[in-house]
């Protein structure tokens, strides 16, 4: 048979563990981004270029934390 203090100390530790696990899953998270175009494919590079730095600036590293997924609409708005 548990006692009252055996059972809340296991309760707590196991409470403690799922919150660190899942601040665990959080820190390691990757980030998408969406770059959607009306245009053929090409990528305006002078505008993505300082939209990197701006995110390099902010401490996010393309892939590493964040994905940049881009789309062209090829002309078909």
């Amino acid at each position: 048979m548990t006692t009252r203090r055996a059972f809340i100390g296991t309760v707590t530790l196991g409470v403690l563990t799922a919150q660190l696990a899942a601040d665990a899953k959080l820190a390691g998270r990757v980030h998408r981004i969406g770059y959607l175009s009306a245009g053929w494919g090409t990528l305006n590079t002078h505008r993505v270029g300082a939209f990197r730095q701006g995110l390099r600036e902010l401490g996010w590293a393309e892939g590493q934390n964040i994905v940049i997924e881009y789309r062209f609409a090829e002309g078909r708005s």
